[in-house]
């Protein structure tokens, strides 16, 4: 959400912030709604004095005996409009949630992900003296990775894992959890699947990308990712300055819908309708948020490091931006099998989009008033991304796959994975 406030001041800058992403101006439209709003405000305001007064007079009309039949027919209208008044759509605050965030001024301009620019690279693509497999025809040659008995229960862009395999997944979650809340200090939480459309909302899944999501029968939606509940859990809050910042890690299912994805990596795990991902989220002060948006992308780094995994920080352009990010780093990790990089985590600053939606603020330690938090997330990382990458990674010309060696004591003594 944005600052009315601030368009007002300045209209053309905001109408410069959203040609980089792509929209036509739209701040002489935002304000005449604006002060459309302003006006019934207004008049709202004043029916309510206005009803009131007749209300007093009404009163004394009867004690006194006299007609005041006229008085509660102006009455009765002034309750039709201002129950008119009540029901009357938002039209300002429906348009603006529409609107994606102001992009950070680093960001680079450009149409999609051919302009992203690489920050960082940690290692150099692997030359095996062997043709390395994708990671479905590692894990189907194990016998552990159904894809076939999967569709059979669920339909395409579903997986199932079994044995040594499954294990696996699960210790890379442990693995990155423990690492997360014991060495990078967030705050372990456990956090509701399902959530209502004002949790959705707040972090702006609504209305823009309700295709996105599985919605239930009863109006609630499968969550996307932790960030949703997480960065909800200070939804008209007012978190003292000195509470700040909040660091807070889930290992959650996702769940996406992923419209618009038809034809694109129907094959293997990397495009899922659920998976299992450790996600982070931060809130913090105002001045603070660039600061938490590097901590938290060299957490996931070390994810990555840690899996001995060749990666890059990739800064997104303007049209690559997700729509509440200010700014994102993607992390990518290079995938032998495929011979590509792969987006395996994404670190977002918010800054005050989604607080502002979520009506989320800071009481400051000194000064009156109360600030706007800012919120960041991040994965860290998707562990089913995280599986392939291994898979592919660290497979061996004889057709296993050495385990990586901080994962080693959630395996149960396992030190390679081989076709039985």
């Amino acid at each position: 959400m944005h600052d009315i406030r601030a368009i007002r001041q300045d209209p053309a800058a905001f109408d410069a912030a959203m040609a980089r992403r792509g929209l036509a101006p739209i701040a002489e439209r935002v304000l005449a709604l604006d002060a459309a709003r302003r006006d019934q405000i207004t008049k709202q305001q004043a029916a309510l004095t206005r009803r009131n007064d007749l209300a007093k007079q009404i009163g004394m009309a009867k004690r006194k005996g006299e007609d005041s039949t006229a008085l509660e027919a102006e009455a009765r209208a002034l309750k039709e409009a201002l129950d008119a008044f009540e029901g009357a759509t938002d039209e300002v605050t429906a348009l603006l949630a529409t609107l994606p965030n102001i992009l950070d001024p680093e960001v680079p301009d450009g149409p999609d992900e051919t302009a992203n620019v690489v920050l960082h690279q940690h290692g150099e693509p692997p030359r095996p003296n062997f043709t390395p497999l994708q990671h479905f025809e590692l894990g189907e040659r194990f016998g552990q990775m159904d894809f076939a008995n999967a569709a059979k229960l669920a339909g395409s862009r579903f997986t199932i894992l079994r044995g040594q395999l499954a294990r696996l997944e699960r210790a890379l979650g442990q693995w990155m959890l423990n690492l997360h809340t014991e060495q990078h200090g967030y705050a372990e939480t456990t956090v509701p699947y399902l959530v209502n459309d004002a949790t959705v909302y707040g972090t702006g899944q609504l209305p823009k990308f309700e295709d996105d999501l599985f919605k239930t029968t009863d109006g609630r939606y499968l969550i996307p990712t932790a960030e949703v509940p997480l960065t909800n859990l200070v939804r008209e809050e007012i978190v003292p300055e000195a509470a700040l910042p909040f660091r807070l890690t889930a290992l959650t299912p996702c769940f996406r819908s992923e419209a618009g994805s038809a034809g694109r990596d129907t094959r293997g795990m990397l495009r899922q309708h659920q998976f299992q991902k450790v996600e982070m989220v931060s809130i913090t002060r105002p001045q603070d948020s660039d600061a938490e948006h590097e901590r938290m992308t060299r957490c996931a780094e070390r994810v990555l490091t840690e899996l001995g995994l060749v990666w890059r920080r990739v800064l997104l352009c303007s049209g690559d931006t997700g729509f509440g990010a200010a700014r994102t780093y993607d992390l990518e990790v290079w995938l032998p099998g495929q011979q590509a990089w792969r987006e395996i985590s994404s670190c977002s600053n918010c800054r005050d989009f989604q607080a502002r939606r979520m009506n989320a603020r800071m009481k400051p330690a000194e000064g009156k008033g109360n600030v706007v938090l800012h919120t960041l997330n991040g994965s860290g990382v998707a562990v089913g991304r995280a599986l392939i990458a291994v898979l592919e990674t660290h497979q061996q010309a004889d057709g296993s796959v050495l385990i990586p060696e901080v994962l080693l004591p959630y395996m149960g003594g396992l030190e390679r994975i081989a076709a039985a």
